[in-house]
């Protein structure tokens, strides 16, 4: 076991001086339960974890993503879901590290999504409580960081909806797009197309679709409105 989390410890990116608490962080309940190693689950570890998580995400958030309250919540809430803590998982091969129970083992424990998040929220308290505030933020940092800029280029890849939602938290205001010109031949058509907050023009676009227009468009308004996508 030593040596396993010896190369887990390279892959963390942190040595533990009290490597109980990461084998703790790694011991699942079913392992636990079974009496084995005369360690507890790794639940408690996984509770304080996800506050230093959550903590750590918002700090990042607020110094390095612009934007309203409500955008960067739902900005924090991508990055620490349980999507996102799974592949975290993967990247560090957690899986390969879990003390789990024969039948959990046995019915693919190691690979589950909801008990690899666990683990990783497990780990970053264990870092937080071996190293400190900084160490479980530099460990951190490494992942939000990536994954902020993922989230930030899936949103800007369908600019109508990411418009749409900002637009939709005042009810009384609406969209509309407007076809205002069509040239070209029919092999080669260019639209033009202008989106319309209530009676404003907030934006323009040219394809060579109605739909490529309208991305144009939404994509023109979000710019003027401070909604960089570069």
């Amino acid at each position: 076991m030593s040596e396993s989390l010896d190369g887990l410890m390279d892959r963390l990116g942190y040595r533990f001086k009290n490597k109980v608490l990461l084998k703790k962080a790694l011991t699942h309940s079913s392992f636990a339960n079974e009496g084995r190693g005369g360690l507890e689950s790794n639940e408690r570890l996984e509770f304080l974890g996800d506050s230093v998580l959550g903590f750590v995400a918002a700090g990042y958030l607020f110094q390095n993503h612009k934007g309203p309250e409500g955008e960067l919540t739902k900005l924090r809430a991508a990055l620490v879901c349980e999507k996102a803590l799974h592949s975290y998982s993967l990247q560090l091969k957690l899986g390969e590290s879990l003390l789990l129970g024969r039948g959990e083992r046995l019915t693919g424990g190691a690979e589950r999504p909801s008990i690899l998040a666990d683990a990783f929220e497990a780990v970053t308290a264990a870092i937080y409580l071996d190293g400190g505030l900084e160490a479980a933020r530099c460990f951190l940092l490494r992942f939000l960081e990536k994954e902020a800029a993922q989230q930030k280029k899936r949103k800007f890849k369908d600019y109508k909806t990411t418009l749409q939602e900002i637009i939709q938290q005042n009810p009384e205001e609406s969209l509309d797009y407007v076809l205002t010109g069509e040239s070209g031949p029919d092999h080669d058509k260019q639209f033009t197309v202008e989106v319309h907050l209530n009676s404003n023009v907030i934006g323009a676009g040219r394809g060579r679709s109605k739909k490529e227009a309208e991305q144009c468009a939404a994509r023109e308004a979000l710019s003027l409105m401070g909604y960089d996508d570069k």
